[in-house]
């Protein structure tokens, strides 16, 4: 999620630090629900993850992730190392200097940014600032590490601290190592602020061509409820769907439910189905534990398909 609809008023024209004072008082008087839960925020700590995935035991052959929180996910696939949309910040949100507006964790994530292996690809689904980190990525610069991003993203990181920045829109492909990666229209918007309307935003599938057993991973991104996942079914099913569950109430023309990102996994044919996209930020209404909850639910019988629970389990595939 980016900060929707009244969040978005709220940085909306935020230029400098200089001009917070102003701003503030305007928005809250936009939004005082937001600036309510920011104070809140103030007043509690980050609860560690009871779980830390150890990577260093995982083969170069097969798939091996891990939810660290949120949408970011460390993946292996045949020894190829793979981090999706990574926020390891403490808030989710505009950075004014002195501090950063946005959501705070509500949980650490699962592995510190100095406790990650090398990554030889980050994949970023889209521009809002729980998906697209700024300080994360300052801090993942590698010249050992290609960056994937949506259409007109790039723009908001320093491309030159990696080993190359390509933009995908929709439909489009290209080879990074031993992984095929084709972007794929999701049912969102892209706007980092409220006018740049023209930033792309993508899902995408991630198909291994190298060495090994080939794999299909499907990462949605950030998705509200669509059909667009028909379009995505084969006979070679996905070995893991990556898909979003959580805040959904109230931006639920955003996000999708528990109930309804489980038949797009199932639409696309998905063996496995990775829950991301909860339990990390208080963006919705929602309980703590409903969607992973509802989840099971609307699972029923099926619910083994279901990988994990909490952030800092891990699963391999093969």
């Amino acid at each position: 999620m980016g900060l929707i609809t009244s969040r978005r008023l709220i940085v909306s024209g935020i230029g400098a630090t200089a001009a917070l004072g102003a701003a503030a008082v305007g928005a809250y008087r936009v939004s005082p629900t937001f600036w309510q839960q920011y104070m809140r925020d103030l007043r509690r700590g980050i609860q560690p993850s009871t779980r830390k995935p150890d990577w260093r035991t995982w083969s170069n052959r097969g798939l091996h992730a891990a939810w660290l929180g949120h949408s970011t996910i460390l993946l292996r696939i045949n020894g190829y190392t793979i981090l999706t949309d990574p926020v390891f910040s403490s808030r989710a949100g505009i950075n004014l200097g002195l501090f950063t507006l946005g959501p705070k964790r509500l949980i650490e994530p699962a592995l510190d940014l100095g406790d990650l292996p090398q990554i030889d690809l980050i994949l970023n689904s889209h521009a809002h600032m729980d998906h697209l980190d700024t300080p994360s990525m300052s801090a993942l610069e590698n010249k050992a590490t290609e960056l994937v991003m949506a259409h007109a993203t790039s723009d908001i990181i320093n491309t030159s601290g990696y080993a190359r920045v390509r933009e995908l829109r929709w439909g489009q492909s290209l080879q990074a190592g031993p992984v095929r990666i084709t972007a794929i229209e999701v049912n969102h918007w892209g706007a980092r602020l409220r006018s740049d309307t023209w930033r792309g935003y993508n899902g995408y599938i991630i198909e291994s061509n190298g060495d090994g057993p080939t794999r299909r991973v499907l990462f949605a991104g950030d998705t509200a409820n669509t059909h667009l996942f028909r379009d995505l079914r084969t006979s070679h099913p996905f070995d893991l769907a990556l898909m979003p569950i959580g805040a959904y109430n109230p931006w639920i023309r955003a996000h999708c439910t528990p109930e309804q990102s489980w038949r797009m996994a199932n639409e696309a044919n998905a063996e496995r189905f990775f829950p991301m996209h909860h339990q990390t930020f208080p963006l919705g209404r929602e309980p703590f534990l409903e969607p992973i909850e509802r989840l099971h639910n609307a699972a029923g019988n099926d619910s083994q398909r279901i990988v994990l629970q909490k952030v800092g389990e891990e699963v391999r595939v093969g």
